[in-house]
């Protein structure tokens, strides 16, 4: 079996600034260990130089059996590679450097045969590719090759030589995400580090993520921001704060009451070494006083002086990290009662048609199986229906494609749509910093100077990430951001696709205390079981393609 050991690991970021010091930890064999923490604390960094991504300058990192990563961008793969690119990514170093050469030579040879099926070139070729096939087979790629089968045909209900070659942005995160899990739950690696394992999947995946987590014999050190999930899987629990980290050895059911306590105990302990600090000085200068008038005291003062300076190289305890102060005033404006009217909408090849009205003031939580519609639907929002009416024009509609569809969609009197997307896909945003985004406005917002974009940084726990470019920060960062350009935006209909999916448990709760005052109309689409209690409504978009209202979340559906 595996094991991970993080030993006073520390990291630097590229502008000097320290990330955070001296964690230390284990993972033991076939234990389950969640990373929590504040977006930006560091979580997907560590989880790097575990990998290996990193280097580790300060500490060391050991490791024991094959390890397996699954990356955060999982779930958001838009470029050519193929299914079978995606795998040999998960693969086995060995047997990934067997499956790229076997690749590389079979292009080359097809290339030579073309040019002459018979030439020496060709000959070599094929000897080449033949050296590969051989390698491939020691290095298990047979074995791996009926693994992708069955991994196939489980989540794509395809055999391995049918979807091997299909672009991986032709399926969904969801799937994606279920792909990816499935190799490595059911692979050799007996190691494996995930980075938010559960974005992108539907409530009935997220079940069966938990499922297998806890019967797996395999050691995992995972970063989720599912409350529901940690409370079902994690063993153990080691919470990145305060540039440094500490570990709960309960789950995470139990994590927030110890974390309350722990505090508390740092606090107490402060109080103690400041008051014998203050003692400890006191008793100094008063024998400083003395001997100077009594020689004979000379050796008190001294031995007095060294305590203190001794207590004062030993440090005080640790302070508890600053709770974060999250403060979202998402402020909407009032419209028209009645703010969406569908009237025999059908999505094509997704629903039938169907009809719903959402009132002013709604709370309305989209519910359903990845696949269903339910981005499709919110997009349809996002650009202001059938026929949008410039009067209430959507914020950032350009960037949205088209939705075919069937029946209408209106939307009501003053009604403005913000849209936050699950991939964050705001490109002209990437390679600006936060600042700069503020400072330059757009149609929807006005241009703000820097005292005042880092006020509104600062509500929103970003105010460091100033001068940092939005491609750099880390997902929830990015989310947060995102919500702000909605809050600065005046958007009247929030539409909200997964937005819990990268924020940390601080932002999750801000937002969901936002969303509470937000004078205005929210349809969120959502798998975050404990963020749907918040909404009052529940649409429910059915793998039959049908579309209806539920007085209750219902989770158990394909």
């Amino acid at each position: 079996m595996g094991y991970v050991d993080v030993a006073a690991v520390g990291h630097i970021l590229p502008d000097g600034r320290e990330l955070f010091a001296d964690v230390s930890f284990r993972v033991g064999e076939g234990a389950k260990v969640a990373l929590v923490g504040p977006n930006g604390a560091g979580k997907t960094t560590l989880l790097r130089m575990v990998a290996g991504d990193l280097p580790v300058r300060t500490g060391a990192v050991a490791r024991a059996g094959g390890l397996g990563v699954m990356r955060q961008f999982i779930g958001m793969i838009g470029d050519e590679s193929t299914l079978a690119d995606l795998a040999l990514s998960l693969a086995p170093p060995p047997l990934r450097d067997a499956g790229r050469r076997l690749v590389e030579t079979e292009t080359a040879m097809r290339a030579a045969e073309v040019r002459g099926k018979y030439s020496t070139a060709a000959g070599k070729a094929q000897l080449a590719y033949a050296d590969a096939l051989g390698a491939w087979g020691e290095a298990g790629g047979y074995d791996a090759e009926v693994l992708f089968d069955t991994v196939s045909t489980i989540v794509l209900d395809l055999p391995w030589d049918a979807a091997r070659d299909r672009p991986v942005r032709t399926l969904s995160g969801g799937q994606q995400k279920r792909f990816a899990l499935e190799l490595l739950l059911r692979g050799t690696d007996e190691v494996l580090l995930l980075d938010e394992p559960d974005n992108f999947l539907d409530v009935p995946g997220k079940r069966w993520l938990e499922g297998r987590l806890r019967e797996s014999g395999k050691s995992v050190l995972y970063v989720s921001h599912d409350r529901e999930l940690l409370a079902h899987t994690a063993d153990r629990v080691v919470a990145v704060e305060g540039g440094s980290a500490w570990i709960h050895p309960g789950g995470f059911a139990s994590w927030h009451s110890a974390r309350v306590a722990r505090h508390a105990r740092l606090d107490e302990l402060r109080r103690r070494w400041d008051e014998e600090h203050q003692k400890l000085r006191e008793l100094m200068l008063m024998y400083k006083q003395k001997a100077a008038y009594n020689d004979g005291l000379a050796s008190r003062y001294q031995a007095a002086q060294t305590r203190l300076r001794k207590f004062e190289e030993a440090g005080p305890p640790p302070v508890p990290p600053k709770d974060q102060d999250i403060r979202m005033r998402l402020s909407g404006g009032r419209t028209g009662k009645r703010a969406v009217i569908c009237d025999q909408l059908e999505l094509d090849g997704l629903t039938y048609p169907f009809d719903l009205e959402i009132w002013y003031g709604d709370r309305v939580a989209v519910l359903g199986a990845n696949g269903t519609g339910k981005s499709h639907f919110l997009r349809l929002l996002a650009r202001g229906g059938t026929d949008p009416d410039p009067a209430n024009g959507p914020i950032d509609a350009s960037a949205l494609a088209p939705v075919a569809h069937d029946g209408t969609v209106r939307l009501g009197a003053r009604v403005r749509p913000g849209h936050f997307s699950q991939t964050h896909d705001r490109p002209e945003l990437m390679s600006k910093t936060l600042v700069e985004a503020l400072w330059r406005g757009d149609e929807h917002r006005a241009g703000m100077d820097r005292h005042a974009a880092m006020g509104v940084l600062s509500r929103y726990e970003l105010a460091a990430q100033g001068d940092q470019r939005f491609g750099t920060l880390s997902g929830g960062q990015q989310a947060r951001f995102l919500v702000l350009l909605l809050e600065l935006s005046g958007a009247t209909l929030l539409l909200l696709d997964e937005p819990t999916d990268n924020l940390d448990l601080a932002s999750a709760e801000a937002l969901e205390a936002g969303l509470n005052a937000f004078e205005g109309t929210v349809v969120a689409v959502t798998h975050d079981r404990w963020f749907t209690r918040s909404f009052d409504r529940f649409v429910l978009f059915g793998g039959d393609g049908e579309v209806v209202e539920t007085p209750e979340p219902v989770w158990d559906v394909r």
